[in-house]
């Protein structure tokens, strides 16, 4: 985990995917959305649902739980679109990240956070920024930025420009 990180209190969004419990930085939610029809896009990768109009402007939708290797995503009542602000190569771009449920905001400590466990080389656990406890439940720290490569990042950013051009 980054010191500077490591020196302060900290605020995250929880969220769930499947039955695990995860979070992010509060610092890069914009806003928590109830689940709209999102528009698919042709010759996508399958983790990236769509977009969806946020104020006039085309957000594209990440799916979680696919991009982790989970069952699609399958709406109900609690299914929600956190708005988010991911940064790549020194720029910040809006991004829709499908959950099963937002859960609340809370805060964790320094010392309340284990660094992400080891899982071998061949599995990416870089996204991973810790663990946490939240009560009895284990809870995934995610590092947003870390979550897609430049390269994913840039398949959803050429959709969510393709498709503001075509508005």
């Amino acid at each position: 985990m980054d010191d500077k990180l490591s020196t302060t209190l900290r605020q995250y969004l929880t969220f769930t995917l499947e039955k695990a419990l995860y979070a992010m930085d509060i610092a890069k939610v914009r806003e928590v959305l109830e689940y709209t029809e999102i528009t698919r896009v042709p010759r996508t990768p399958e983790f990236l649902r769509g977009v969806i109009n946020v104020r006039g402007r085309a957000v594209p939708v990440v799916d979680m739980r696919l991009k982790f290797g989970m069952s699609r995503t399958v709406p109900t009542v609690n299914t929600c679109i956190i708005i988010s602000e991911v940064e790549l190569d020194g720029e910040t771009t809006i991004l829709g990240v499908l959950a099963d449920s937002v859960q609340e905001v809370f805060d964790l400590e320094p010392d309340q956070i284990e660094p992400a466990p080891r899982l071998g080389a061949r599995i990416n656990s870089g996204f991973i920024d810790g663990m946490g406890k939240h009560g009895e439940d284990f809870v995934i720290i995610l590092n947003i930025d870390k979550v897609f490569s430049s390269e994913e990042l840039a398949v959803v950013l050429d959709v969510g420009d393709k498709e503001a051009l075509a508005a």
